[in-house]
């Protein structure tokens, strides 16, 4: 358990995941997701779009791999949107 002694450092975690270039995927997997949601119907009025719920937007270029918003993307099961398959390295194929 880290950080039992002391607060977690948000700003610095924050600052690490802008070096990594982490921030802009971030970034373009939220406004996806609120295209979804801004677009599809909400019955239930949870602030999710009924066809997504339980589900992931998934990119059809993964954004490791340089894709956007604008090469498009799909709803998915979580299940298989965070499985792919792998090099021996450990790498997407």
């Amino acid at each position: 358990m880290p950080y039992v002694n002391k607060p977690r450092p948000y700003k610095k975690e924050y600052q690490q995941q802008k070096a990594r270039n982490e921030h802009a995927d971030r970034m373009e997997r939220q406004r996806a997701r609120r295209a979804v949601d801004k677009n599809g119907k909400d019955r239930n009025k949870n602030g999710k779009a009924d066809r997504r719920e339980g589900k992931d937007i998934a990119h059809k270029k993964p954004l490791s791999k340089g894709g956007t918003n604008k090469d498009g993307y799909t709803i998915q099961s979580a299940s298989k949107n965070r499985s792919f398959r792998r090099k021996s390295n450990g790498a997407m194929k």
